[in-house]
């Protein structure tokens, strides 16, 4: 079955081709980050019109590139939620109308679930069940997955997500949008032992997650560190600062995916969203993880941030099973991954 995934959940336009038997035949990606970058952050009313602009010239490039036949494109799949509204309805209403009027099945994907499931376009794939960590700008959140659609909620963030703290505390810093990759090559050029975060939540049970506190302890050693003539810290105070909140969230994210895997005496651990890019992040998990004969698999780079083939894999399997929406457009700005329907069990 040949699907074509459209992503528009946030800033980046995602356009995908998936076969169920020969995989992934091509993605494309527009990035509006030029775009946000002089507000600091994304701007809904722009990103939902930049959508309108690129997303059809985008699936007409790829799929002339691709040498595929439109007439042989047997579903569409777009994201219909979590995200903002604008942006959402964009990709909903072009997914639709094409699926209309090439008279082929549609569904509506769960912006989440896809992260999940991108570890599986690579060629080595966990098996059901694992347990998933969500770790982006919007979520932080660990999972127990059985199989498609079938998930358990083992923890979340109270308050900011892992990925949110990171763009909040790049902003105190001044670093450009956008700031958590800003933030982790600053940190690069830190030194070890000047600052010392807290590790929030991990002096207790439970699997939950807190990022606020952990932020107000980086502004406070901004302020202190800034002379009364200055706007911030010496550009080094900056790395060192940079590099005691990433080991702080680091080590936090660590400790409770360890924690979640000996609570559910599962051996297998998949990192996804914008987040499970950070390169201190995965190698801190292979090694703490191989400590206890547990694998954690990722998607590469291209896949971690919002992207069409995690639209398109996630749809495929979804319209496989029969899955499939009437002619209403619905988008779900906010959706708990709980709520989904299963597919199956296994692989």
């Amino acid at each position: 079955m040949l699907i074509l995934g459209i992503e528009t959940s946030c800033d980046e336009t995602g356009i995908a081709l998936y076969d169920s038997k020969r995989g992934l035949l091509g993605h494309k990606i527009y990035s509006q980050i030029p775009l946000h970058v002089e507000y600091g952050g994304v701007v809904p009313e722009l990103a939902s019109r930049d959508h309108i602009r690129k997303t059809l010239p985008l699936i007409a490039s790829l799929i002339n590139e691709s040498g595929v036949d439109s007439k042989k494109i047997g579903g569409v799949a777009y994201t219909i939620g979590p995200g903002l509204a604008g942006a959402l309805m964009v990709g909903a209403a072009v997914g639709r109308s094409l699926a209309m009027g090439w008279n082929v099945p549609a569904v509506g994907v769960h912006h989440m679930e896809a992260h999940l499931l991108a570890p599986m376009l690579e060629q080595n794939v966990p098996a059901f069940p694992f347990v998933a960590l969500l770790v982006s700008g919007g979520h932080t959140q660990l999972v127990k997955v059985s199989g498609i659609g079938r998930y358990e909620l083992l923890g979340e963030s109270l308050d900011d997500a892992a990925g949110e703290a990171f763009d909040k505390v790049a902003k105190l810093l001044d670093l450009p949008y956008p700031g958590g990759a800003q933030l982790a090559k600053l940190a690069e050029g830190g030194n070890a032992g000047r600052f010392h975060f807290p590790r929030p939540m991990t002096d207790r049970p439970g699997l939950d997650f807190s990022f606020s506190g952990l932020k107000t302890a980086a502004l406070i050693a901004i302020n202190e560190n800034t002379k009364p003539d200055q706007v911030l810290p010496d550009a080094q105070t900056m790395a060192d600062i940079a590099f005691a909140f990433e080991e702080a969230v680091v080590e936090t994210l660590v400790l409770k995916c360890r924690r979640a895997l000996e609570q559910t005496n599962l051996l297998r651990l998949v990192i996804a969203g914008g987040v499970s890019a950070n390169k201190k992040l995965r190698q801190r998990l292979e090694s703490e993880l191989d400590k206890i004969q547990s694998k954690v698999f990722y998607a590469r780079n291209e896949y971690c941030t919002d992207n069409g083939a995690m639209i398109a894999y996630t749809g495929c399997q979804r319209l496989m099973a029969g899955l499939n929406d009437g002619l209403a457009l619905v988008i779900r700005p906010r959706w708990p991954l709980t709520d989904l329907m299963p597919v199956r069990a296994d692989n």
